[in-house]
């Protein structure tokens, strides 16, 4: 390893980006918070390996004692994944409480577009981008997410935004933050587990070359990021009968148990995958995969 203070380089990223290699950033809290132990090993492997397939260089992203890194080893990867891990969720927020406190954690979309912007990393595979919850008028709950895309110039490549959100008036914070939604073959922006929301997006595209170009062509006019939406597989979307019973159930649990705030997301996807008997988490791996392939195609159009 490489340490550029403050954060930690692996030697395989810091070359790619001197040498103006294609590299693709990937968030932990998936794999710490996401997935069940052993699967959530299997699936960092097979995340970096996709990226690798396609001809870029995986960077998973943490924070390990208080040192933020950026291109997980093996070891590391296993430490994030390990049962019992018990790491923190870390946020934008949360980075330098948890650097200056030597603590460990996993990175959300916030955090992790954040340092792989200030490591030189353009290009982030996620699942989800978080977005405005229900009721944010009153209560203000709406996620860093949205405030990190409308800073730093990362394309963020994910399978849109989950359904127990405000997915119009997360598209209109877009908007207001001058940050460019594309559709990839698609004309409507995804709701995670389902490929459309029934809402428009601005612009489609329909080959990584088209999404390189437009990122390209947006860092040139703006210094804020650009949202790739990449629907679910169509064989891995999940019945939406069987969504829309989930999600109901869902939302009466965060309002029994008074639920609020960073706590929404964890409680829901446990609640999901616990309901659906395992759907849920298939579903949850075919889309990151999906994403994290197409964010190393547009990586290599971008290095070209």
């Amino acid at each position: 390893m490489t340490t550029q203070s403050p954060i930690t380089l692996a030697e395989e990223v810091a070359e790619a980006l001197r040498n103006g290699q294609p590299v693709v950033a990937l968030e932990s809290t998936i794999l710490s918070h996401g997935l069940p132990p052993g699967r959530n090993l299997e699936v960092a492997h097979r995340l970096e390996k996709v990226v690798r397939d396609a001809g870029a260089i995986p960077a998973t992203i943490a924070v390990l004692d208080g040192r933020p890194v950026v291109g997980l080893s093996s070891a590391e990867l296993e430490r994030v994944c390990a049962p019992g891990a018990d790491l923190d969720k870390l946020s934008l927020r949360d980075l330098g409480p948890a650097i200056g406190l030597g603590r460990s954690g996993a990175t959300t979309v916030a955090s992790t577009a954040s340092l792989a912007s200030a490591a030189g990393i353009g290009v982030f595979a996620t699942g989800g981008l978080g977005g405005v919850h229900l009721n944010a008028s009153a209560t203000w709950d709406v996620s860093a997410d949205l405030g990190v895309l409308a800073r730093v110039s990362t394309l963020v490549v994910c399978s849109g935004v989950k359904s127990v959100l405000d997915i119009a008036a997360t598209l209109e914070v877009l908007e207001t933050n001058s940050v460019p939604v594309l559709g990839y073959r698609t004309s409507h922006f995804p709701a995670f587990y389902l490929r459309s929301s029934g809402l428009p997006v601005p612009w489609r595209v329909d080959d990584p070359k088209q999404a390189a170009a437009v990122v390209a062509a947006h860092r040139l006019q703006a210094s804020s990021g650009v949202l790739l939406a990449n629907p679910i597989p169509k064989e891995s979307e999940m019945d939406r009968e069987l969504h829309d019973r989930l999600l109901a159930d869902g939302l009466e649990l965060l309002r029994t148990k008074d639920i609020h705030g960073s706590d929404v997301t964890p409680a829901l996807l446990e609640h999901f995958h616990t309901a659906s008997g395992g759907v849920s988490l298939d579903a949850n791996e075919a889309l990151v995969l999906s994403n994290a392939k197409l964010a190393a195609e547009v990586a290599v159009e971008l290095a070209v």
